[in-house]
């Protein structure tokens, strides 16, 4: 069971990763990653309903007839995002306001209800809800990055908008002196390229440990002397 956990885990860290690998939800991934904060809140917003979609559907999953199944898991996506949702306004306000419908869109993100329904609907409760959240994990660190490096290349800044999430916080960490910025990155373009450099990133390494793998260790044993 702990080899299931290592690998779902992995799956939703690395190899199928639903912002680099899957390439699922680009609205929200490229129109959120303004910044880090923007970026990690959604991101961790999915994970959360995704943990808790797929932990509502396994249990009941054998009682929901194959003609129904979709709405029935919409219907509970639907109900998981409005809780989300409503957290975020009550407790987040100005956060709230910043990621806009991108919230409410959770529903119909394609990621969540693809883990519904090829990992939930076949796996007991304890894996789904692990699957659902390390995939949404997974998202958000993708997320997070991109913001960051659209935040720290666009404005200059490193973790603004930290005084949204907790007030007591400070508006950034760090602010670049004299730094005029770079306006593409901030823009949809740059959210585009920055995303590409993640992927380019991504492979490289698959492609070194590959490599690493596929060449012979050379052999060290001293030659026997007759």
């Amino acid at each position: 069971m702990s080899n299931l956990y290592k690998e779902i885990t992995i799956n939703g860290l690395w190899k199928q990763n639903p912002g680099v690998v899957q390439l699922l939800g680009l609205c929200p991934t490229l129109a959120v990653t303004t910044s880090a904060v923007n970026g990690l809140s959604l991101g961790f917003a999915t994970a959360l309903v995704m943990a808790a979609a797929n932990g509502s559907v396994s249990p009941v999953r054998r009682f929901v007839p194959n003609e129904i199944r979709v709405p029935v898991f919409i219907l509970v996506i639907a109900a998981l995002v409005t809780v989300i949702d409503l957290t975020i306004n009550g407790f987040a306000h100005q956060l709230h306001k910043v990621l806009g419908i991108f919230i409410p869109l959770i529903v119909v993100n394609c990621i969540v209800l693809a883990r519904v329904e090829s990992f939930a609907a076949k796996n007991s409760p304890v894996p789904s809800m692990l699957d659902g959240f390390m995939m949404g994990l997974g998202l958000a660190l993708v997320l997070g990055l991109l913001g960051a490096m659209r935040e720290f290349v666009g404005k200059g800044t490193i973790l603004s908008g930290l005084d949204l999430v907790f007030s007591s916080m400070p508006k950034q960490l760090y602010t670049i002196p004299d730094y005029h910025g770079f306006l593409l990155a901030v823009l949809p373009p740059g959210a585009f390229l920055g995303l590409g450099t993640l992927i380019a990133i991504r492979n490289w390494i698959e492609i070194r440990k590959a490599a690493k793998i596929s060449t012979p260790t050379p052999n060290l044993k001293p030659a026997l002397s007759h």
